[in-house]
């Protein structure tokens, strides 16, 4: 009867290791899930005369997580979502503190539709139609500057007709 596999200690010890790191990020993931993101890459646009500073989230992970835990902003500061395709696209404002307006604008930089989202609801603000593009800034900032669906905000992100 053959005997028995051997398991090496020092790869036992290794196992355990690495079995321990990947608890302990698992358990850390929910706290570091809660800190704003403040340093992604920036782009500036343009929506007639007023200019906006928009940090840019093109992958899912910074899609997920947008303007959650925000508790200030700079005034012309704002979120530029970036999808691979067109589709429609829904937003809401679960762990996010700022109410916000959403523009959901087509490649050309066309604005679609506007949406007032109020903080910490879970109620869904979509696109009328499908776009690769939401931007969302403080709520009523697109108001204030008499902008609307229809209008055309530039940027180099945005493809020209």
């Amino acid at each position: 009867m053959p005997s028995p596999p051997r398991i090496d200690p020092a790869g036992r010890w290794h196992w355990l290791l690495a079995l321990g790191l990947a608890l302990a990020g698992w358990l850390a993931w929910p706290a570091a899930a809660q800190q704003p993101q403040l340093n992604l890459p920036r782009v500036q646009l343009q929506a007639g005369m007023h200019l906006i500073n928009a940090q840019v989230a093109n992958t899912h992970q910074q899609r997920a997580i947008g303007l959650m835990w925000r508790r200030d902003m700079a005034p012309n500061e704002g979120m530029l979502f970036v999808f691979e395709q067109p589709q429609r696209q829904c937003f809401w404002m679960q762990n996010t503190y700022l109410p916000l307006t959403a523009a959901f604008i087509e490649d050309d930089g066309t604005i679609v539709n506007l949406a007032d989202m109020q903080p910490l609801t879970t109620d869904s603000h979509c696109s009328a139609k499908p776009v690769r593009f939401v931007l969302e800034m403080h709520q009523g900032w697109f108001a204030k500057r008499g902008i609307q669906a229809g209008d055309r905000l530039r940027g180099d992100v945005f493809t020209p007709r």
